[in-house]
């Protein structure tokens, strides 16, 4: 996921949306982050995009409102994840059997079905801050026949928790002027803190098998 999510980076760049966004308006933010979370689209910036909002907001107010930015946003990743739910209830298995291409991987989906069977409901909020799992968690709650009820208690509190702490912390953030001169680096640090758990519980897993598969071999004469 770590190389995915490089290789991203490298292809598409968050300031760029970002310019996109102010030229042409907030609609442009709104698809993406719909695309993001309603369209099975996991190689779109969601985090770094919206801490890019933020700051754009603290420094150009007249064109970009930290308000409206919250307003616009939340809704659409809330409907976004609900979209994401009935394409996981209707279409179920075949997802897992769609090929592999450019734009669609199935480990994605596997590794969003372990983090789903680890954290249960609390998945739905939790993929909302990381990268890639979060397009797929919403399709695999559908997919477990996850109450909708409960599914849309998790997914509006996860949708507020992730457009507003992500655009604000960009919003507090972008009245420092280091922050001003320094803004990709800040965030390729969002990023690397987004991916961090996922990292980690990577090595985790690897680490036990290897574990394993030792114990495993018979011992040397």
């Amino acid at each position: 996921m770590v190389e995915t999510l490089m290789e991203l980076w490298a292809v598409i760049k968050p300031n760029a949306l970002i310019e996109a966004a102010i030229s042409y308006g907030i609609h442009v933010l709104a698809l993406i982050i719909f695309l993001e979370t309603g369209a099975l689209v996991f190689f779109l910036p969601g985090d770094s995009l919206l801490v890019l909002a933020g700051i754009t907001a603290a420094n150009m107010p007249d064109k970009l409102d930290i308000v409206m930015l919250n307003v616009v946003l939340i809704p659409c990743a809330i409907i976004g994840d609900a979209v994401s739910y009935q394409i996981g209830k209707r279409l179920g298995p075949v997802l897992f059997n769609r090929p592999k291409s450019r734009f669609f991987n199935p480990a994605h989906l596997k590794t969003a079905s372990d983090f789903y069977e680890k954290h249960g409901g609390k998945a739905i909020i939790m993929a909302r801050f990381a990268p890639i799992v979060r397009t797929f968690v919403p399709v695999v709650a559908g997919m477990a026949g996850m109450r909708y009820r409960d599914f849309a208690v998790y997914n509006i509190v996860g949708g507020v928790a992730w457009i507003s702490s992500m655009s604000l912390l960009g919003y507090f953030l972008g009245g420092f002027e280091i922050v001003k001169k320094h803004t990709e680096a800040l965030v390729l640090l969002v990023i690397f803190v987004s991916i961090l758990p996922g990292f980690i519980e990577w090595w985790r897993v690897k680490r036990a098998a290897r574990t394993a598969e030792a114990a495993n071999q018979p011992p040397e004469a």
